[in-house]
């Protein structure tokens, strides 16, 4: 190794020497001085374009360079609330900003027929591999099924081309990548005022445009029926509409049997099509059946239409994203063309779905007995929410208060509209360790026959 600096040339010729092979002594230590800091430079430079030197701001500042433009995205206001509700240490803390049921000590509740249902799988020792482009048939078939009724005659028909999807955020993007790509009539989706937050990137990702039509009265807390009447008639044929099936997210306010039978006609009339999101099958009043009655008056009616189905909340299947996307269409042979592309979309967008949820829910709905112990289950559950929606309205009269508290127990499924002011809410916040969104909205599966007495009083207070 060759020692740094040039002391040790001194020992390669006597003190007396001043040229060197007719070169002077000090000239070969300048240059050779010239040649040692050159080659350290070459070094540094060698070491930092191979990112050795970790901490050189040069280095950090390529590492960033190419997404140097990208803004800080906004956080999710859902887990906002739960982050906050998590630091909190009230003993009293009530956290009614999570959309997944709760059991009355508010735990999370695994359904005993999915145990079961789990139990049955297991021990069948089945495989992993690869579903198809469109999931489990068991599951698929049945989940239609499920939404449209067992005599369905565009069922029998096979005019449905349904596939399995990443649960109800799944189904939806499918379809809005399905009508993004082949929709021919005006290429915007309206969605009501207001609705799942979820919903608007969804489909502007999808590259559809998304509109706006009336539909709750925030004076009253309930349906604007005329409101959204009066929209729909205005918005420009074939447009895509969007519509809860049942137990709307977030107000809870669901159109009665005659007025779903109402906007049904009105469709026809003003020739839009429906784009159904049914996420709460069940869970809304306890039966599988009346909820389904909006997507079952429009197939009745004839109607063309689509439907994306979620199991996540009626057998609590959250993590495993269970789920269909339905399109009804004209014929046999449309349903197939259909059917056909939708597959190449999902192949591009995530190959093929997870099959354990699908086969969890494909057990409970091939099973007799798993089904009938499922339903008392969603009951159970629906019941529930029911019952805890009435102990906080009588709550809240019982301390005196002088609103009309109605809309909570008139309101279905799994939130409430409160109807409270941000300032309100701001308020059970920071003064109550009550977490909810902005909005006013509330998820009844936080509330429990043991803190609903404390989240009356909360909310007399603030709105006194």
């Amino acid at each position: 190794m060759i020692p740094v600096g040039t002391a040790w040339l001194d020992s390669l010729w006597p003190q007396s020497t001043q040229h060197f092979g007719g070169i002077s002594v000090i000239s070969i230590k300048y240059y050779f001085q010239i040649f040692l800091n050159m080659s350290q430079i070459c070094k540094r430079s060698i070491l930092t374009a191979n990112r050795v030197v970790i901490n050189s701001p040069a280095v950090l500042r390529c590492k960033s360079t190419w997404f140097s433009d990208v803004k800080m995205g906004p956080p999710d206001a859902i887990l906002g609330v739960t982050e906050a509700f998590k630091k909190d240490t009230n003993p009293k803390k009530i956290n009614l900003g999570a959309g997944a049921y709760r059991d009355d000590n508010t735990k999370p509740f695994v359904l005993p027929s999915v145990r079961e249902a789990e139990k049955r799988l297991v021990g069948r020792a089945l495989d992993k591999e690869y579903a198809t482009i469109i999931g489990l048939p068991d599951f698929y078939n049945k989940a239609i099924e499920l939404a449209l009724g067992e005599q369905s005659q565009r069922l029998k028909a096979k005019h449905n081309a349904t596939t399995q999807a990443i649960s109800g955020t799944g189904a939806l993007r499918v379809g809005g990548a399905f009508l993004s790509k082949f929709w021919q009539g005006n290429r915007e989706i309206y969605l009501p005022t207001p609705s799942w937050g979820n919903h608007v990137p969804i489909f502007e990702h999808s590259g559809l445009p998304v509109k706006r039509y009336r539909y709750y009265n925030p004076k009253n807390c309930n349906l604007d029926f005329g409101g959204m009447v009066e929209d729909l008639k205005k918005i420009p044929e074939t447009s895509i509409v969007l519509l809860h099936a049942c137990a709307h997210n977030p107000t809870g306010v669901d159109p009665s049997t005659e007025q779903w039978r109402e906007l049904s006609q009105l469709f026809k009339q003003r020739n839009l099509y429906p784009f159904f999101d049914m996420a709460y099958q069940g869970f809304a009043t306890g039966n599988v059946d009346g909820d389904a009655q909006a997507v079952r008056i429009f197939e009745a009616d004839g109607h063309d239409f689509c439907l994306a189905q979620s199991f996540a909340k009626n057998m609590g299947l959250y993590g495993e994203r269970a789920g269909t996307y339905s399109v009804i269409c004209a014929d046999e042979q449309e349903a197939a063309r259909c059917l056909s592309q939708i597959k190449i979309l999902i192949r591009a967008l995530y190959s093929n779905p997870p099959i354990h949820g699908a086969r969890i829910a494909a057990e409970i709905l091939n099973s007799a007995d798993l089904r009938s112990q499922w339903l008392k289950d969603v009951k159970c559950m629906a019941d529930r929410i029911i019952d805890v929606r009435s102990k906080l309205k009588s709550n809240l009269e019982k301390l005196g208060s002088t609103h009309n508290w109605e809309h909570i127990v008139n309101q279905i499924g799994m939130f409430c509209f409160t109807g409270l002011t941000p300032e309100q809410v701001d308020s059970l916040i920071k003064n109550h360790s009550v977490y909810l969104t902005k909005d006013g909205r509330i998820s009844m599966a936080g509330v429990t026959s043991k803190n609903v007495e404390y989240l009356a009083e909360s909310i007399h207070k603030v709105t006194k």
